[in-house]
């Protein structure tokens, strides 16, 4: 599932592509919004809330906000008008056209129309925003902090904590921090920093326009997708196992070595 800094790019691509244009037509390939037309609407721009999409637009004088969701599989392409699609249409769940664009969503998990004014129904119950210029340090420090026997990464990737960690920064926070995955929250030393370092490495993954944790702007990460294989720190073999509950298990990796839980 794309995570918070992927999402991000994936608002930038929208808005580059759509922001301020006039919408010729709309094809929504979704059961609850089949019969909707937002031809004539003028696209004000797309933010976003840890993983959720907003697309925002003046459609007929009421601002509306095009809710989605990329899920696992999901993607946002823009196309210049008549180009061949870069997926199969049958994928397509959005189509928004203007004059020489076209944006389609292909494969997402989530499409609803609501008005903007009642964006927080479906982004509101989320933590504070990792991407966010003033990202709430304090609150999402007290979502953290509110279940410490909680096992550190299921809380991490819990978006009701903490919007925006998906299991690769996940595993290169928890690296970068010296911190075991399973490990309960209240073991955690400094989980203020943990968190700014989550900050701060989405925000440049941003910025290399993919994760990018060891300092290679090639990309690279430290232990996410690297089992079996050395420690690039210490040379000792990178594990992976599970973490979360509830039938939402996810894959998560680490350093023996360097993350040991009898430190914590």
């Amino acid at each position: 599932m794309p995570e918070g800094d992927a999402v991000f790019l994936t608002a930038r691509r929208l808005d580059r592509g759509l922001a301020g244009q006039v919408l010729t037509a709309s094809d929504f390939r979704w059961p609850s919004l089949a019969t909707v037309d937002l031809s004539g609407s003028r696209v004000i721009g797309t933010g976003t809330h840890g993983k959720h999409l907003l697309t925002r637009l003046d459609h007929e004088g009421s601002l509306l906000t095009l809710h989605t969701h990329l899920k696992m599989e999901g993607v946002w392409r823009v196309v210049d008008r008549g180009r061949r699609w870069p997926r199969p249409a049958h994928e397509a769940r959005v189509v928004l056209r203007t004059e020489g664009r076209e944006a389609v969503g292909f494969a997402l998990g989530i499409v609803e129309l609501l008005p903007t004014a009642d964006e927080q129904a479906v982004v509101g119950h989320l933590g504070p925003d990792l991407m966010d210029d003033d990202f709430d340090r304090d609150e999402a420090l007290r979502r953290l902090l509110a279940d410490p026997d909680r096992p550190l990464g299921e809380a991490l990737l819990d978006q009701t904590v903490v919007a925006g960690i998906g299991t690769i920064y996940l595993a290169e926070t928890c690296f970068l921090q010296g911190l075991h995955p399973l490990a309960p929250v209240r073991a955690v030393r400094d989980p203020a920093r943990l968190l700014e370092r989550a900050h701060q490495l989405l925000r440049a993954g941003v910025y290399h326009g993919r994760p990018t944790t060891t300092g290679d702007r090639r990309g690279g990460t430290w232990v996410y997708r690297r089992q079996r294989q050395s420690c690039q720190r210490c040379g000792s073999r990178v594990v992976a196992g599970e973490v979360g509950g509830r039938g939402r298990e996810r894959t998560t990796y680490w350093c023996p070595s360097c993350q040991p839980e009898i430190s914590l």
